[in-house]
């Protein structure tokens, strides 16, 4: 077996911790999830999780960094054949809702137990998510620089709010008796976002 090959197998290996632990950390808490739920969830052995990652936080790190990341480089592609900045934050709103519309499982771990202490909203906040506000920033100011948005406003507050609109979607869905598609709500942001309320 070459370097190629045994990289491959080792991140394949690390996808799949990553993929059984959003899901145990989903349907048990992350708290009241043990290094061994995992490993059984991936039918792997208890030691194997741990030549990947140093502890069960470290795997909620993981999680989070590798699908903000996704996320981000998913935003930038998105948004490049766009020249209309309101045509991007649609892109990117329907993007958001999508991804978590398709793994309620990873809708949950990002919308709840992501927030289950302060210490992890610091630290969480001050990582990908930062980068992932710059990106709206950025779709907001190129707007105001093109007189299609208001230049008084300020972008981060707005980006802020914006993203807010969208985080307050996705936790609706999750507690929600109601069945019903996740995506299609970044339309319904986009149009009080950019609309108002006034009739």
């Amino acid at each position: 077996m070459g370097p190629k090959t045994a990289r491959n197998g080792s991140k394949a290996k690390r996808e799949l911790i990553l993929r059984a632990a959003t899901k145990v950390f989903a349907r048990n808490g992350y708290f009241n999830s043990k290094v061994a739920d995992i490993a059984r969830a991936a039918d792997v052995a208890d030691g194997t999780v741990y030549l990947y990652f140093k502890s069960k936080e470290e795997i909620l790190h993981s999680i989070f960094d590798q699908n903000m990341a996704d996320a981000i480089r998913s935003g930038r592609e998105l948004i490049k054949s766009a020249r209309d900045p309101r045509e991007q934050l649609r892109r990117v709103a329907q993007h958001h809702l999508e991804r978590l519309g398709a793994d309620r499982d990873l809708a949950v771990v990002f919308q709840v137990e992501l927030r289950g202490s302060t210490k992890f909203m610091e630290e969480f906040s001050a990582a990908g998510f930062a980068e992932y506000l710059d990106l709206l920033c950025k779709i907001f100011q190129d707007g105001q620089q093109s007189g299609v948005f208001r230049k008084e406003l300020n972008p981060k507050i707005v980006a802020k709010m914006f993203f807010g609109a969208l985080d307050e979607m996705a936790t609706n869905w999750i507690l929600s008796k109601r069945h019903y598609k996740l995506e299609p709500m970044a339309d319904l942001v986009l149009d009080v976002f950019l609309n108002g309320v006034s009739s």
